[in-house]
């Protein structure tokens, strides 16, 4: 597939992104903001990196792959080239990385003081663990966030890694990149977004932080109101060995589940503390009674806030989710559609993610990079 500046169709088209390759949170803010519209050019090293996966590598869909080395001087100055006509630089190594390879933000806006460069780490920029190495795990841990997750009280447990590099890092690049792009438009003036795994997980603590403050945060698992300590938020058993998801907070919500269940004669008033434990065995048992699929018929479209709790393989054929066209299939993979969605100016999937350095010749071309042959010839690029 060829490359072309401004093919994106979202509302962040004629936005142009230098994306220093990474793993992880990095990858997927590119992938969010490629979706939006932007161009990103992702810089990537020859061969690619840890987790390369070509076609299958959903978080590089959308832009064209470059293989640098950043070892060399021409490759270097070939970023700074390029950032000259960037609006956002998005790097992920560890700090002071990008600074002893002379990419740093100093050495970047000096070619372009409009220049919002994007820092995406584990720990932040400063502090005393912001050298050391980490992972989402070691994130959430220090924050708070996995002593509370689960519903085991012997031992906390984690959602793989959604909530430190997905929710707490790549959602929280893009929100600041994106505030410091419409601020920049108005300053004339560019800054340094550090966006910090461990900031972002707190941040999307706060309603903790406020049941906290209320006293209504025990610090132990299943004792409060969202993570299992109340019998109507929860997960049940049904009779093929699955679960459903039971979450009707409100009372009225809670009145259709207990009402679609048959149990109105022989449930106890949910507001009583002292009757919990009794209505916990009694949803457990009547969940039992019937499969997944039957319940799931059951509770499809009503308000009793009840769910089938679905495999990765199940959940892109939902009813629900196929009729918003909320996973797409792109040269043969599977994947999530572009999101949020815009009436006026669509996100969209330009293209399949592809092998590192694809697109070196082409991409940099594009981008007015006029010595492409020569930067190939000496090593400093490579066409894969």
């Amino acid at each position: 597939m060829s490359y072309a500046l401004g093919e994106g169709s979202g509302p962040l088209r004629g936005v142009r992104v230098v994306e220093i390759a990474g793993i992880g949170p990095g990858p997927h803010a590119c992938m969010l903001l490629a979706d939006l519209g932007a161009d990103v050019i992702r810089l990537e090293r020859p061969g690619g990196g840890l987790l390369s996966a070509g076609r299958h590598d959903v978080m590089n869909r959308g832009r064209p792959s470059v293989a640098l080395d950043l070892k060399q001087p021409g490759a270097v100055r070939t970023v700074l080239d390029l950032v000259a006509d960037a609006d956002v630089l998005v790097e992920g190594l560890r700090p002071g990385a990008m600074e002893r390879l002379g990419l740093g933000p100093d050495d970047c806006r000096a070619r372009n003081p409009r220049l919002v460069y994007g820092r995406m780490t584990g720990w932040g920029q400063d502090g005393p663990w912001a050298q050391a190495a980490g992972h989402d795990l070691n994130y959430i841990s220090i924050t708070g966030a996995l002593h509370a997750a689960g519903q085991d009280p012997a031992r906390p447990h984690f959602p793989t890694n959604l909530l430190g590099d997905f929710g707490g890092g790549s959602t929280y690049l893009v929100i600041g990149v994106l505030a410091a792009l419409l601020e920049a438009r108005s300053s004339g003036r560019g800054q340094v977004v550090d966006a910090a795994i461990v900031d972002g997980v707190a941040s999307l603590n706060a309603m903790a932080t406020m049941f906290a403050s209320l006293g209504l945060q025990p610090e132990t698992r299943a004792s409060g109101l969202l993570d299992g300590g109340t019998p109507w938020y929860d997960l049940y058993e049904t009779a093929d060995g699955r679960h459903v998801s039971v979450g009707p907070l409100e009372p009225q919500f809670h009145a259709e589940m207990i009402r679609l269940l048959g149990l109105d004669d022989v449930a106890p008033d949910r507001d009583d503390p002292a009757t919990h434990d009794e209505l916990r065995r009694l949803l457990a048992e009547t969940f039992r009674r019937r499969t997944q699929a039957e319940w799931a018929e059951l509770f499809a479209g009503t308000d009793a806030c009840v769910a089938p709790v679905l495999p990765f393989s199940e959940a892109v054929q939902h009813e629900h989710l196929a009729s918003r066209g909320t996973y797409v299939e792109l040269d043969g993979v599977t994947q999530p559609a572009p999101a949020p969605r815009f009436s006026r100016t669509p996100g969209a999937v330009q293209r399949p993610p592809d092998r590192p350095g694809a697109h070196t010749r082409e991409a940099l071309t594009a981008w007015g990079v006029d010595d492409v042959d020569d930067l190939i010839a000496s090593g400093a690029a490579v066409q894969a």
